[in-house]
């Protein structure tokens, strides 16, 4: 685990209300480490883009403070600011504007010197290398969530923000930029992700934080989370069918299905061996035979429902679909 020192964000107390009254986050307190991917997930309207806009300096906070690599976002706005990318979720940008322009364009913005070489080289890590004396109009949506990419890497930027970089391409553009974002990773960049395709952050995080109505929720290594919030399903293929859960294996919790030829036995993923041997020889010893048996484990998604939801961490969908869609 990295040392306090290495945190390049530290969000402490963080709160907004907007003049409508509407209470967007309350008392976030939140450390980025440097050079990690962190996710954050959270329904629409959780707070995730306002949280991300005030460490921009696109919003003011009503209370609290970010520092950014050291740097208080208010009274040091400038080297904050200059040290952070961001890929917003509207494609904004100049429609009659070639790439190439556009992009090197982002980058006299932060003052800095004409650089030809760095942005051939955005360009080409983006695919965008023979688009760039086409017009912004002239690309497809997928091409330019790419040049937003490549106007927020045109400064170099330490902090890259990824604002639902994905939202409406399609999977394959979805692949490229998970590569891209692991290379960034590897180059020393902090990228701090949203998103509501789960799998991404499942992908791809180091760390996962979950908001929701403004209040940050939980924030775990996406590793730990799995471990401690996560539940496995062992189920029993039984050589014959069975009417009815033999009362000494009540304790168990155990579900019948498939007209009885299915026995499942749901369990923290922290469980040991042991235990899980001591329920099958509990199985045994009631006379039950079984002829196969298989494990699942509950996803990332799983626990994020739960956790917007309130429920218990370890509650599943009973029919084993997903229930994101509905939280979202």
């Amino acid at each position: 685990m990295l040392a306090a020192m290495d945190d390049v964000i530290e969000i402490a107390n963080l709160s907004k209300t907007y003049a409508s009254g509407f209470v967007a986050l309350k008392g976030v307190d939140l450390h980025i480490r440097r050079g990690e991917i962190f996710a954050l997930l959270g329904p629409n309207g959780a707070g995730k883009t306002t949280l991300i806009s005030i460490v921009c300096g696109i919003v003011r906070a009503s209370s609290g403070t970010v520092r950014v690599d050291g740097h208080d976002i208010v009274r040091d706005w400038r080297p904050a600011r200059s040290l952070i990318g961001l890929v917003p979720q509207e494609l904004t940008t100049d429609a009659f504007e070639s790439v190439w322009n556009t992009v090197s364009f982002s980058r006299g913005l932060f003052g800095l010197r004409a650089d030809p070489a760095h942005i051939e080289k955005v360009l080409r890590a983006l695919s965008l290398w023979d688009k760039r004396d086409s017009r912004i109009l002239a690309l497809s949506g997928g091409m330019k969530r790419r040049v937003l990419i490549a106007k927020a890497l045109a400064h170099e930027p330490r902090i890259l923000f990824l604002d639902e970089p994905t939202a409406g391409v399609d999977v394959d553009l979805r692949h490229d930029m998970w590569q891209l974002v692991r290379r960034l990773r590897d180059d020393g960049v902090t990228v701090i992700l949203t998103t509501h395709y789960i799998e991404e952050a499942e992908e791809m995080a180091d760390r996962v934080g979950v908001i929701n109505k403004g209040e940050l929720i939980l924030v775990r290594d996406k590793a730990d989370l799995l471990r401690e919030f996560g539940r496995k399903q062992l189920t029993l293929h039984l050589q014959r069918p069975l009417g009815v859960v033999p009362t000494t294996l009540a304790g168990y919790g155990l579900v019948l299905s498939g007209g009885g030829t299915e026995l499942t036995y749901s369990y923290d993923s922290r469980e040991t061996p042991v235990a899980i041997a001591e329920f099958l020889d509990a199985v045994r010893a009631a006379g039950i035979g079984f002829t196969d048996l298989g494990t699942t484990q509950s996803t990332l998604e799983d626990i994020f429902v739960s956790l917007v939801r309130g429920e218990p961490p370890h509650a599943q969908p009973q029919d084993g679909s997903t229930l994101f869609r509905e939280a979202r």
